[in-house]
């Protein structure tokens, strides 16, 4: 222990107060199926008053298991509020499995004093809650963190200074790069923002306040994201303007001041954010170990529209030498702590009973585990992504896709562009209701849709990592997106979206040429024999970004916009991950 002996905390007899958890919290609890049995009573004291880093009061509801013994602290801090559904996944289940569990509500919401600054105060405010917990009587000096997205967030602030006492984490559908959130290439995540922007303004105000925005901007969301300009078009949406979304929407690029410190995924002192598409330079084992040294549990799922920064995430710890495991399940951001709960919990309990309790019973054998689509089942692995052999298809005129290379860089086939009719998005890694595999039958019948199909597969395909396609195109006017999909058609002609990729093409005056590499995120996958791969190319993927208006223009400020068209070059190519392990 670092500030006090246990045999100083067994001086100070504390006993549990009688209170219970809310009943809204116990109710929700009794509906759940498939997680271990209680092992305590659950009590609360709620509406505990923390000095923040700069002394704003945090409020705090200490969640405990009504029993006496030496149990360890969860820190789950929130700007969601502390009511549903945190207090029953966090603070009620944590402290039936033995857990003192500290749910606070982060700097200017759910009633905690200052002002709420996207990502700024949550290191400090961290630092200064564990100072707090350290004159706390039932604290044992055994601390963990967990939760999910932007409470994954503040996790990892804390441990870019770690105290003493944190001992692990457990990071759900976690989020790690502010800046990859709100932006792809330069390109506002549009929908995505909306929805974080409705979750960040009015979660924590309760559950009616949220629900009611949430269907307003459902209502409006076609007027929001098809307005010229579009930068201000989210004010009638959202109730108001955000003075940090106004901010993010002011700087697009990821070299900016701005996002300096943002980025946990970023070496040095600095944390400046890169930019996407620059490659960053390997890690040399062992760098950072001190600011990367506590045992860490990530959990994502091939849908969740984080899932590219936390494999990113496991790849910089485990190149640290820290100790981490990867769970990738098949999950959306939202569906990971519905449908995929009970095996989220049952991975975050074991974690953290192994590395605060002494106690690796429930620890898998393998580092990483990871959910194989179109099979439904689970592959262990030592490590991600496993060897795998780099695979190019290739698109032939006709629609066709081909393992053969073709020859010379011929035109395969053109598509048009207009951005007053965008090509909609479609399921995917996305925030929305809509998130995940979805048929994309309709979505392909357009004419602004390239679609390239190889051949009925003679026995299954495994493709195990990360997908990226190569393009040869040009434009006519030099401005465009380009968004690329991998796509499971089955027997039946249904056409299943895997992963995908956007990419902003090199900008210049008139006619353009661009060789780019674009990265398709990864997956685990088997196409099963009689399936065909698809690879599907458009010009974008509206309201997921923002429509590119072809002028060159903002496409936050732009009033005018005018069709591209692009051509695709026979040396393009698909490239998959082909699973080199025995299945």
């Amino acid at each position: 222990m670092s500030s006090r002996t246990h045999e100083a905390v067994a001086e100070q007899a504390w006993a549990p107060p009688a209170g219970k958890p809310p009943l809204s919290s116990r109710l929700m609890r009794a509906t759940w199926r498939g997680l271990p049995a209680k092992q305590h009573e659950a009590g609360w004291e709620p509406g505990l008053v923390v000095p923040g880093g700069d002394g704003s009061p945090l409020l705090t509801d200490h969640y405990f298991p009504r029993a006496h013994g030496d149990f360890p602290t969860l820190l789950v801090r929130s700007p969601y509020g502390r009511g549903l559904p945190w207090s029953p996944q966090y603070g009620l289940l944590f402290a039936e499995q033995g857990f003192h569990v500290l749910l606070q509500s982060c700097r200017g919401t759910g009633g905690s004093g200052g002002v709420f600054d996207l990502w700024r105060n949550e290191a400090a405010d961290g630092r200064a809650t564990v100072s707090w917990l350290r004159a706390q009587p039932w604290f044992n000096g055994t601390l963990g963190t967990v939760g999910p997205s932007y409470l994954g967030y503040v996790q990892g602030a804390l441990a870019s200074d770690p105290p003493p006492e944190l001992k692990a984490m457990v990071v759900q559908v976690g989020l790690h790069d502010p800046y990859a959130l709100f932006y792809a290439d330069g390109a506002l995540r549009l929908e995505n923002t909306l929805a974080v922007a409705v979750g960040m303004h009015y979660q924590h105000q309760g559950v009616a306040p949220f629900l009611r925005a949430t269907l307003r901007l459902r209502r409006r969301l076609r007027h929001v994201t098809t307005a010229q300009p579009l930068r201000a078009a989210y004010v009638s949406a959202l109730g108001g303007e955000l003075p940090w979304l106004e901010e993010v929407l002011s700087h697009p690029d990821a070299e900016d001041a701005y996002w300096r410190g943002a980025s946990l995924l970023e070496s040095g002192e600095s944390g400046k954010s890169r930019k996407p598409g620059k490659s960053r330079e390997p890690r040399e084992p062992g760098e950072s170990t001190e600011r990367l040294r506590v045992p860490t549990a990530l959990i994502t799922g091939w849908y969740d529209a984080l899932a590219d920064q936390t494999l990113e995430q496991y790849d910089r710890l485990r190149r640290a030498g820290c100790e981490t495991t990867l769970l990738v399940g098949p999950w959306t951001h939202t569906s990971a702590l519905q449908r995929g709960w009970p095996q989220v919990f049952a991975e975050s309990l074991a974690w953290l009973r192994a590395h605060l309790c002494a106690d690796p019973s429930g620890l898998r054998p393998t580092a990483v585990r990871v959910h194989l689509g179109g099979d439904t089942s689970w592959r262990d692995l030592d490590h991600w992504p496993p060897v795998t052999a780099a695979t190019p298809w290739y698109p032939l005129a006709g629609g066709l896709l081909t393992r053969r290379a073709p020859t010379g860089s011929a035109p395969v086939t053109a598509l048009r562009y207009d951005p007053a009719d965008p090509t909609p998005s479609l399921g995917g890694p996305t925030l929305s209701g809509t998130a995940g595999p979805r048929d994309n039958r309709a979505l392909e019948a357009r004419d602004d849709v390239l679609t390239f199909t190889g051949p009925p597969l003679t026995e299954p395909l495994d493709i195990l990592g990360p997908v990226s396609a190569r393009l040869a195109i040009s434009t006519d006017t030099g401005y465009a997106d380009v968004f690329t999909r991998l796509c499971d058609v089955d027997p039946r002609g249904r056409s299943v979206n895997i992963c995908d990729g956007f990419r902003r093409l090199p900008t210049a005056e008139g006619a353009s040429s661009s060789q780019v590499t674009v990265p398709m995120s990864s997956t685990a996958h088997r196409f099963p024999a009689g399936h065909r791969i698809r690879w599907q190319i458009s010009a974008g993927a509206h309201p997921r970004y923002t429509r590119n208006p072809g002028t060159g223009d903002s496409p936050l400020d732009a009033t005018t916009s005018m069709p591209v068209h692009l051509m695709l070059h026979t040396d393009s190519a698909l490239v998959l991950p082909t699973s080199s392990e025995p299945t």
